[in-house]
């Protein structure tokens, strides 16, 4: 008798009715007997069953692998319509069989040595597959590395493991209908080849200096991954989420270093030229631009302001969307603070190089810039109820008016 014959599973199913009624009925003489030998020829049963599992699951492997090797050589150089054909479609008829099988023992699961059995037939069969198409899968993603930068990569990258893990669900699901909701069983497929894309995109994300590029890369994640790609397909690309949350959570720390980096580097530490300082020349000049120009909307108002005071509000305005609200409220009331201290120290200078009033004049105007357009992150300030105060300021300013 082997697991191929047509009886052996009903005759597995009436071992598993004897055990049940022996364990039921302990009255009858011998009846520990009975049990003993009852679950010898299952556990017996089990075992076959595991090893022609395990038969079956080599076989289709090597047949797929036979039929990659005549198509293309190698499964890198297939192309992907190709490649599925080969990898799933053959593989679901060359392990068809097994169907049956596995359908029998999920309805026994309820029953602790089927669970055992289950699990290490999810297990087997995790092996064979991550065999398959971990060679395709790390090929692919070191094909993104090389040819494009890292959002473009982050999002190639994501992109073809979601359509790896849905075609790895769907064949999951036509072997296993009962357990495919469970994302833990996919785990020993899932893991490894989403680590691949982790370990290619780390080592470029540490070194990575670029602000527009990592809050680019939130974005990818947050939004169009995590967020548009998981409502529509949760169940299938359950398994990928941990590692996508892991990149994310390393992604944020980067951000937060090269936050602090360019608060110190390009607000506190900035040093003025000239012309950064030459009010209010600067402010004639460009009224008289805008003069010529005839129109309301000038977009060189920016060029009036005091270049941290535009480096600040750039900043904050990349970091709002990307950042988790606690941080950016930590980082938003630090670079205020920075921003508010270097304005302060410009307005000395011109005092001395022009007039009082006009450093008086330049401090109020720039700090009156500030709390205009920290309004849109009024909210994120309000847990700490922080706010600029312009006490000072406009009292030189009644004195001014005053004459």
């Amino acid at each position: 008798m082997n697991v191929g014959n047509t009886n052996f599973l009903s005759l597995l199913k009436r071992l598993d009715e004897c055990i049940l009624y022996v364990e039921n009925n302990h009255q009858y003489a011998e009846s520990n007997v009975y049990l003993l030998k009852f679950r010898q020829l299952q556990s017996r049963a089990l075992g076959m069953i595991r090893f022609h599992v395990l038969s079956i699951l080599k076989s289709a492997s090597s047949q797929v692998q036979g039929a990659i090797r005549s198509s293309g050589g190698n499964k890198a150089s297939l192309s992907e319509g190709v490649e599925a054909s080969i990898i799933y479609v053959r593989f679901k008829a060359a392990a068809s069989e097994l169907k049956t099988i596995f359908e029998e023992i999920e309805s026994r699961a309820p029953r602790k040595e089927y669970i055992h059995l289950l699990e290490e037939c999810h297990k087997l069969y995790c092996e064979q597959r991550l065999s398959l198409i971990k060679g395709t899968v790390h090929q692919r993603i070191s094909e993104f590395a090389k040819k494009e930068g890292l959002p473009s990569l982050t999002r190639s990258g994501c992109s073809y493991l979601m359509q790896v893990c849905q075609l790895e669900h769907q064949l999951f699901d036509h072997f296993f209908p009962s357990s495919s909701e469970d994302a833990s069983s996919l785990a020993a497929l899932i893991d490894p080849l989403s680590t691949y894309l982790y370990d290619t995109l780390r080592p470029k994300l540490i070194h990575e200096a670029s602000f527009d590029f990592l809050c680019e890369m939130v974005d990818i994640l947050k939004v169009e991954v995590l967020g548009e790609q998981f409502s529509r397909r949760s169940e299938s690309l359950a398994g990928l989420r941990s590692t996508l949350e892991r990149i994310l959570v390393d992604i944020h720390e980067r951000l937060t270093f090269r936050a602090r980096t360019y608060i110190r580097d390009e607000i506190a530490n900035y040093i003025p030229s000239s012309e950064d300082l030459d009010y209010p020349a600067k402010l004639e000049h460009f009224a008289d631009v805008k003069s010529e120009t005839a129109t309301d909307a000038n977009p060189d108002v920016f060029k009036t302001w005091y270049p941290p005071l535009e480096k600040t509000i750039s900043f904050l305005s990349k970091l709002y969307r990307s950042m988790e609200p606690e941080v950016f409220t930590g980082l938003a009331q630090e670079v205020v603070d920075v921003c508010s201290v270097s304005i302060q120290k410009a307005s000395k200078i011109i005092a001395k190089r022009s007039t009082p009033m006009d450093g008086q004049l330049f401090l109020i105007k720039h700090l009156l810039i500030i709390r205009e357009q920290i309004a849109p992150f009024e909210i994120e300030f309000s847990v700490t109820h922080k706010e600029l105060d312009f006490s000072h300021s406009l009292e030189h300013l009644r004195r001014i008016l005053r004459g």
